[in-house]
Order: C-alpha cells, then sequence, then structure tokens
C-alpha cells in the first residue's frame, strides 16, 4: 500500500472591504508611505471594521467558499483546526464557534496559537490526522483580526498588521503528492520581544492594565527583525536539504508576509529568484497566520499538479518554520 500524504485539495480567503493605506495611518501617528514602504514593503492593508464582527466571521466566507470549490458539504469535515492569536473568545475556541456558523456538526475542533507560525504549525498537525488514517477531510484555517489587538498611536506596529483570514481542506492522497516534510521551531525566550502582556492569568484585564496599553501587541522591533532573518531563511535552506531540493525544483516560496526584507533574505538563502516568490504585503500587510493561505489562495491558478512549495514562517514566542508540500491539483 502507497504511503498517505495529507495533500491540500482545496484553498480560499477572505480580506475586508475596507482599505488602511500608509497615507491614512501618517494621520494617526508620525509616518509616511515612504518610511513604511522602504522598511516593511507595506502600501495598504485591510481591516474588518464593522462592529460586533470578530475573527470567526472572516473565517465563515472564507470557508464557505471553499466547501463550494470542492463541492462538498459543511457536515463532510471531520476536524477543524484554527490558526489564530485573536480568537472571538478566551473560550469556547473559534474553531467551535465556527463550525456552528457553517454547520459542521459532524467536526470537531480546537484552536492553534503560534502566532505569525500558527499556520504552518497547524498544516503540519492537521496533516498526521490524516496520515494516520484517522480522517478523511481535515478543514485548516488561519486568520486573525490583528485591528483587535493593535495600538493606533504606536507606529512600530500599527503599519505593519492586517485583517484577513485564509483555509485549506486537507485530504488522503497516495500518489506522492500533499505536505511530504517540515521541520518546526519555538524558543520562549523571545516572549520579551514580541508579546501582549496583560489579558491572560499572568496579568488579568484591570483598569491598571487598560490604562497602562498592556492588551496590544509589543514588539522590539529591531531584535524581532535580526532572528526573523535569520532563523525563517535558515529553516527554509535546512528543509530543501533535507529532501535534496535544488534552488531549480523549488517552484514556489510560500513566506510568512511579516516584512519584504525577511521574505527577500530567506529567497536569497534559498537561492531562488522573485520571480518565484509569493509577496502580497504590499497590499494585505501581516495578517499573521492569515498570510500563508492568503498567498495560496492568490496563486492558486498558477499552481500545477506536482509543483514543490516551500512554506516558511517565523513568529512570536519565538515560533519559526518551515514545510515543503507537492501541490496535488491543477492543469
Amino acid at each position: 500500500m502507497s504511503k498517505i500524504h495529507a495533500a491540500i485539495t482545496a484553498v480560499n480567503g477572505y480580506v475586508p472591504d475596507y482599505i488602511l493605506t500608509n497615507d491614512e495611518l501618517a494621520t494617526m501617528v508620525d509616518t509616511n508611505d515612504e518610511w513604511i514602504t522602504t522598511r516593511t514593503g507595506i502600501k495598504e492593508r485591510r481591516i474588518l471594521k464593522e462592529e460586533g464582527k470578530a475573527t470567526s466571521d472572516m473565517a465563515v466566507p472564507a470557508v464557505m467558499g471553499l466547501l463550494e470549490k470542492r463541492g462538498i458539504g459543511a457536515e463532510e469535515i471531520d476536524l477543524i483546526i484554527f490558526c489564530t492569536c485573536t480568537p472571538d473568545m478566551p473560550f469556547p475556541a473559534t474553531a467551535n464557534i465556527l463550525a456552528d456558523k457553517i454547520g459542521a456538526v459532524n467536526a470537531w475542533g480546537y484552536d492553534l496559537q503560534a502566532a505569525c507560525s500558527g499556520f504552518i504549525f497547524g498544516l503540519t498537525t492537521g496533516a498526521q490526522f490524516i496520515e494516520s488514517g484517522k480522517h478523511k477531510k481535515v478543514l485548516v484555517v488561519g486568520g486573525d483580526k490583528m485591528s483587535s489587538i493593535i495600538n493606533y498611536k504606536d507606529r512600530t506596529t500599527c503599519i505593519i498588521f492586517g485583517d484577513g483570514c485564509g483555509a485549506v481542506l486537507l485530504e488522503p492522497n497516495e500518489e506522492g503528492l500533499g505536505v511530504i516534510d517540515s521541520i518546526l521551531k519555538s524558543d520562549g525566550s523571545g516572549c520579551p520581544y514580541l508579546n501582549i502582556k496583560a489579558g491572560g492569568s499572568l496579568y488579568p484585564a484591570s483598569h491598571q492594565t487598560v490604562d497602562a496599553a498592556m492588551h496590544f501587541a509589543y514588539q522590539e522591533g529591531r531584535t524581532v527583525f535580526k532572528f526573523a532573518v535569520t532563523n525563517m531563511a535558515e529553516v527554509a535552506a535546512d528543509i530543501m536539504k533535507r529532501n535534496n531540493l535544488t534552488a531549480n525544483e523549488v517552484t514556489w516560496l510560500v513566506p510568512h508576509q511579516a516584512n519584504k526584507r525577511i521574505i527577500d533574505a530567506t529567497a536569497e538563502r534559498m537561492g531562488i529568484g522573485e520571480e518565484k516568490v509569493m509577496v502580497n504585503i504590499q497590499r494585505y500587510g501581516n495578517t499573521t497566520a492569515g498570510t500563508i493561505p492568503l498567498c495560496l489562495w492568490e496563486w492558486e491558478n498558477q499552481l500545477k499538479k506536482g509543483d514543490n512549495l516551500v512554506l516558511a514562517a517565523f513568529g512570536g514566542g519565538f515560533t519559526w518554520g518551515s514545510v515543503y508540500l507537492k501541490w496535488a491539483y491543477g492543469t
């Protein structure tokens, strides 16, 4: 019997309608379009503005569109892994809220929190359930409403992040297509440099924590940039080496969209040209767990069966990793 791999059989995404441009940000904080573009590559980002809307509300259209593409009903989904650091609520899991909203009555689910590396952590985790034979249809969702945790008076963070969500369906494949290998890493010593200090058990919400702006994302930019450039590039090169992949054999690099300079450094370390790199950071910014599935969604029509994809990410925690997969459908 052939080895079972977990293959992506459908992908879809969703971004809100509202566009927050660099020029509009310049009316909120001391910045300008040139300063943001040269340092990050970002020109605009999408923001979920509607009152009472949460991360799951972006996941619903992303997933419903995915199901329509695949021609299946939500009741066929076995498991939902929702990768996010902006859940609708501390509990219940956003995966469960999503299941109820889309009618996935036969699915169990949970949230996975690995910040910007969340989607590749979730993809690797979901693949295990397929490879074991336990499940046939696993939904992996990556999405964040980053605007809900961003201080729009802090120019070090507010210029970077946007809102968005993407989703993929994993199914068994015996043709050697799908998730082939992964390298996942974490280092908790990075906690002081990228975090949200309050809202957990260490500093529960109080008047003091709110007044001190401790519920917003905090980032020490230079330290995070240094770690990200080194580790995201190295892990992508490592997975190529471990699987005997040459630069010519890599069809696409699918990088987390945190900073254009980090993306460029990763491609350079892998030895691949920019024509093989998926980049949409200029339009969406950093949607955290949403960046990689949103890239796959936007490039879906260019992907061909058998294409070699290397996914790479770096996030708070610190977390980082890379996934090597062979695309399972297309012409």
